[in-house]
């Protein structure tokens, strides 16, 4: 597959989620970055802003195995891996949810914690362990999870260990006027819009795989690195806001996820080579959700957004190097 070739597909994929949701091109983009990368994102918005409609939408647009997950305080971990069935000749694993291509985990944050951590090693090691059994997971394995960020009496929110396991966070924007306008008129007409599935799990491995094999030169890796290591207060030469509002910074995998990421963003404008715009168009989609902000940051109304934009205004894009 060429590159022109693979941003073609993803093209057609989007505008084919587009015959179903309405404007939010950057939120379907991001989403696809995440799949081709393989990784696992992260949606919050407050509700009705098509979070689940999406998702479901991509699974349909796929000819892969999709399913879905309603956390709830009383969802218990073997309702997610599955659990073992006693049949006849002894036992045999039945499998949960989990086991598809694409999962769903809607509301993640209404689970108690013991149930949010049944996720991590599926979502981590992309298997899961019951009566010391390992069970993998088939590939590709997306776990695309929701939350709200009101109404949270009752919920759970998820520790930091969880949260470094998903590549990218996503904030779902309000719909403009006009795309209320014809949201209104898709929704409260006679006609469904019917999505057609245009890539299997073959295409998708090969796309997966497409952008590994993307090359990354060392100087933007090195500047992915940098980023990083700004977003850190007791590190040498940090930014004032760093020291500021960050309590701790974001893990190596905050790199990981830019220059992925990157690689994807290429490939999808038809490009087999990652430039230091792509790594810094990523940026924020790989870092907000890995900074832990102190209760200054709090008072003073400054997200990791912010901060972010400040790290990267004060390190631009390098040169190549000689």
């Amino acid at each position: 597959m060429t590159p022109e070739e693979f941003a073609g597909q993803v093209d057609a994929i989007e505008r084919e989620i587009a015959e179903v949701i309405v404007g939010q091109t950057e939120l379907v983009r991001a989403v696809m970055l995440g799949l081709l990368c393989e990784g696992h994102v992260l949606l919050e918005g407050v509700p009705g802003l098509g979070k689940t409609l999406l998702l479901r939408t991509l699974g349909e647009a796929l000819s892969v195995a999709f399913g879905r997950v309603q956390f709830t305080p009383d969802l218990m971990p073997a309702d997610i891996v599955g659990t073992n069935v006693l049949r006849e000749g002894g036992f045999r694993f039945h499998e949960g949810p989990v086991f598809a291509n694409v999962v769903l985990a809607d509301e993640i944050n209404r689970a108690t914690p013991k149930t949010q951590s049944a996720l991590l090693e599926a979502m981590q090691e992309r298997r899961v362990t019951l009566g010391g059994t390992s069970h993998d997971l088939p590939r590709p394995f997306f776990v695309m999870a929701t939350q709200n960020p009101l109404e949270m009496e009752g919920t759970y929110p998820l520790p930091e260990a969880q949260l470094d396991r998903f590549l990218f966070k996503v904030m779902v924007p309000f719909p403009s006027t006009d795309d209320m306008v014809e949201i209104l008129q898709r929704t409260t007409g006679e006609a469904t819009p019917v999505v057609s599935s245009l890539a299997g799990v073959e295409e998708l491995l090969a796309m997966v795989e497409m952008v590994r094999r993307v090359p990354a030169a060392t100087h933007l890796l090195r500047h992915a690195a940098t980023l990083v290591a700004a977003t850190h207060p007791e590190r040498e030469g940090a930014l004032d806001g760093v020291r500021q509002y960050v309590r701790y910074g974001a893990s190596p995998r905050g790199a990981q996820a830019m220059v992925l990421g990157g690689k994807a963003l290429a490939l999808v404008e038809g490009r087999l080579n990652l430039s230091g715009d792509d790594v810094r168009t990523v940026a924020a989609l790989a870092l907000r959700h890995r900074l832990v902000l102190g209760y200054e940051a709090v008072a003073d109304g400054v997200t990791s957004d912010d901060v972010i934009e400040e790290i990267l205004a004060a390190h631009p894009a390098p040169l190549p190097e000689d």
